[in-house]
């Protein structure tokens, strides 16, 4: 038995990598997949899905329903009302790059849906590949091969068989944050665009580009910092800035109100605060959120900033002090960092929290540091069990205010 496991793995060891990561990736969709049905079995009357539900709904469901939307309809030319007034919930709050790019390859398929599916499960495979890339050089091939097990199997890795952006936007990040680390800057010229308009985020990744330009110089003695690196920095740094506001811009002129998409976000938040939202101001929204939940909770309302400032505390401590977290390196810290501080800053902790987390997946490599194989595989099972909590929540279940995804 010793002498066939040895032979086994000697033999899955002269796999091409692609080829290890295809196997890998594959099994973890079918186990998703067997989610997936069993969520649709247990559907009923009360789900948004109804007690029919299948896999095409869901492929079809919650979010993908506006990217549909975007990619059959456009955006409107005004923006919708409530009756009280306010700016209802519309298509401006979806990015087109994902829309556009699963109509086109749906024209060839037959269908949108079809085109959703494809683009999101090849971009989730080739998202595991750029992350075993952007890993290897800091953690080493095995971690970074069970990084891509515990990202392939991980609580949100439906997200690779249904309608939304975020299996793309993770590629082309993985793909930029690669770029950045290996100082292949001008690739970064087309990943920044295509980043800015799949989903939001590309603000942050302006930030990180900030501080791995001060990175940089501040070890400029020991990794030499050439004129024309420090031009691509700081034009790169720009074209992110510029990119990450220029949405609000085209909605602004399509609509002829300058506030169009900031109002279009707040639509959303409005259903979590009592009295209505006046406007955005940074850094609120999560202020508001952790008294909302507390006291939801049945819990003192000021529980809330303090348990967000230890929060704070925590997530600093880990990206400073965790020497798992310290193996991934100062630039993946950094942009960890930065993406923290735009959810921060931005961001209206609800029950899509979790998947707005899923551009933090490079840290998938701290908890693939440790070689234990019983902690790998303890860490596996837990993912296997949140992504089944995920999914029966949210699709099998899918009928109340904190099960949106």
């Amino acid at each position: 038995m010793a002498h066939l496991a040895l032979s086994a793995a000697r033999h899955w060891a002269r796999l091409p990598l692609a080829v290890r990561i295809a196997v890998v990736y594959l099994l973890a969709r079918v186990v998703t997949t067997g989610f997936l049905i069993a969520a649709a079995g247990l559907s009923t009357v009360f789900s948004r899905f109804g007690d029919d539900a299948g896999l095409i709904d869901f492929i079809l469901g919650w979010d993908a329903q506006w990217y549909w939307q975007v990619a059959v309809h456009g955006y409107p030319t005004e923006l919708p009302l409530t009756d009280a007034g306010e700016v209802a919930e519309n298509a401006w709050a979806f990015m087109p790059v994902f829309a556009y790019a699963a109509n086109a390859l749906g024209f060839l398929l037959g269908s949108w849906g079809a085109g959703a599916f494809l683009l999101a499960f090849v971009a989730g495979y080739l998202a595991c590949l750029a992350l075993h890339r952007l890993l290897r050089d800091r953690i080493g091939a095995g971690a970074a091969l069970w990084s891509v097990v515990f990202f392939a199997s991980g609580p949100l890795a439906a997200l690779f068989q249904v309608g939304y952006a975020e299996a793309l936007f993770l590629l082309l990040l993985f793909l930029a944050l690669d770029a950045t680390a290996r100082r292949h800057y001008a690739w970064l010229y087309l990943l920044i665009p295509l980043m800015g308009f799949t989903r939001p985020g590309v603000l942050a990744f302006a930030l990180y580009l900030g501080l791995h330009g001060i990175l940089r110089w501040r070890q400029r003695r020991g990794d030499p910092l050439a004129a024309r690196e420090v031009v691509h920095i700081v034009a790169l740094g720009a074209l992110a800035t510029a990119t990450g506001f220029a949405w609000q811009a085209i909605a602004g002129i399509v609509t002829g109100d300058p506030g169009a998409y900031l109002a279009t976000e707040l639509a959303w938040r409005r259903h979590w605060i009592v009295g209505g939202v006046d406007g955005f101001v940074p850094f609120e929204g999560w202020v508001q959120a952790s008294q909302f939940w507390f006291s939801l909770w049945g819990l003192p309302a000021w529980w809330g900033p303090v348990a967000l400032i230890l929060l704070v505390l925590a997530a600093a401590a880990a990206l400073l002090l965790s020497p798992q977290v310290r193996a991934l390196g100062a630039d993946l810290r950094l942009w960890s960092a930065s993406y923290l501080l735009y959810l921060l800053a931005v961001f209206f902790p609800q029950s899509s929290i979790f998947r707005l987390l899923v551009p933090l997946s490079p840290a998938w490599g701290a908890v693939a540091v440790p070689r234990s194989r019983l902690w790998r595989f303890g860490v596996l099972a837990l993912c296997l069990l949140g992504q089944w909590v995920w999914i029966y929540h949210v699709y099998a279940l899918g009928s109340t205010f904190w099960q949106v995804p």
